[in-house]
């Protein structure tokens, strides 16, 4: 089976590929061709999920999945949510983000947090979705080199290090793209067999 990924992010790309059966190719968006960057207008992960993967199902004809991915902190009533990535404004900068939801956090107590991870999978004519949810904690400053995005500062629940100082085997099996990727594996896995 051969299926698009519609993701322009190289990390994304690697760690999922780390964890698709061999019986399932996967094909980035520079694979195929498409340099058009879909813009992420919904105001929910579920939204935009289904904005990149409708994207490449009608302009490619081919079946695809795409994932969106939010860090919800409880004391900012779930933001930076749909909006992390560009969280410090356009264009998007991981260290930024990060500054900026350390200051927004300064003062509160509750540093509990989740990371959420919607896919939607564009198979034969039909649409379905799959999520993952990584409960945690930010931590105050920066912890570890590895991963992207705010892995530095959160730490996953159960665990004394932050998804920056895990290698990359051991943040998959407890991530939320990992939970989601692990949902849609079995699905494709019961689908194809």
């Amino acid at each position: 089976m051969k299926l698009v990924f519609a993701t322009n992010n190289s990390h994304k790309l690697k760690e999922v590929q780390e964890m698709l059966p061999n019986s399932i190719q996967l094909v980035s968006l520079k694979d195929i061709n498409c340099t058009e960057d879909v813009a992420e207008t919904e105001t929910t992960l579920q939204g935009n999920a289904a904005l990149k993967a409708n994207f490449i199902t009608q302009n490619f004809q081919l079946d695809s999945f795409a994932d969106d991915t939010g860090l919800e902190v409880a004391c900012l009533n779930g933001k930076p949510g749909v909006y992390s990535a560009r969280f410090a404004g356009e264009p998007s900068n991981a260290e930024k983000n990060m500054e900026k939801l350390l200051n927004k956090m300064t003062n509160f107590s509750d540093r509990s947090a989740q990371f959420r991870t919607v896919i939607c999978l564009n198979l034969d004519g039909n649409q379905y979705f799959f999520e993952g949810i990584c409960k945690g904690s930010i931590l105050t400053e920066k912890h570890g080199i590895e991963g992207f995005g705010y892995d530095p500062i959160f730490q996953p629940e159960g665990f004394q290090q932050s998804f920056a100082e895990m290698n990359s085997e051991e943040k998959n099996k407890i991530s939320h793209r990992g939970l989601a990727i692990e949902k849609l594996v079995a699905f494709l896995t019961n689908y194809v067999y």
